[in-house]
């Protein structure tokens, strides 16, 4: 187990199609747990296999809600029906999502309120996950991660022509920029309900 470098925005893995687990092994759980101890040291809600170079569909969670109620998992070759989208203006708050490939940097987001999280256990066992609230906007983050998008592509106008700036500014957008939880000076945990 280790915490693996996470890619920033520019990345080549981050802006492709991730590809299907087919191989079940020794290899992926490893993978798993690296992923897992990366979030937590990031730290994140979640994390997708793309964003520390791997382009396999795999992404973990962990956030616990207002409640209490811890939520945690992995999900291996998922699949997401999404509800309809948010309506109305943006809370600058509230929708406000951040990202761990994105690092510092956060942005009203809209997304589906409700959604149903479909596939694999790391035990091959089908999984089937309705969500809502901020764990909806954490499958949706991290499925959009494996489909090759950062979710700064959703935003709207204004908002996107922003981060397109912001990250030229801090010097990324091309190939070749990670950074490692717990070496590198990005993230604080004032923030981790909010990166994925």
């Amino acid at each position: 187990m280790s915490v693996r470098p996470i890619r920033i925005a520019g990345d080549p893995t981050l802006h492709r199609a991730s590809q299907p687990v087919t191989l079940w092994d020794g290899e992926l759980e490893s993978l798993v747990e690296d992923m897992i101890d990366t979030m937590h040291a990031a730290p994140g809600v979640g994390l997708a296999a793309p964003q520390i170079g791997v382009s396999l569909q795999v992404f973990v969670w962990e956030w616990e809600d207002d409640d209490g109620s811890a939520h945690e998992g992995v999900i291996i070759n998922p699949s997401l029906i999404k509800g309809p989208p948010s309506r109305g203006r943006l809370d600058e708050e509230a929708d406000s999502e951040g990202c761990l490939s994105v690092p510092d940097l956060r942005y009203p987001r809209r997304r589906s309120h409700e959604v149903l999280l479909t596939g694999w256990s790391l035990t091959q066992q089908p999984l089937s996950i309705p969500a809502s609230g901020w764990l909806a906007r954490i499958f949706q983050h991290e499925w959009d991660h494996l489909q090759g998008h950062l979710y700064i592509r959703g935003l709207s106008f204004r908002e996107r022509r922003d981060a397109k700036k912001d990250i030229r500014d801090a010097g990324w957008g091309t190939p070749g920029h990670a950074w490692t939880p717990g070496v590198d000076d990005y993230e604080n945990s004032g923030h981790d309900a909010e990166e994925a």
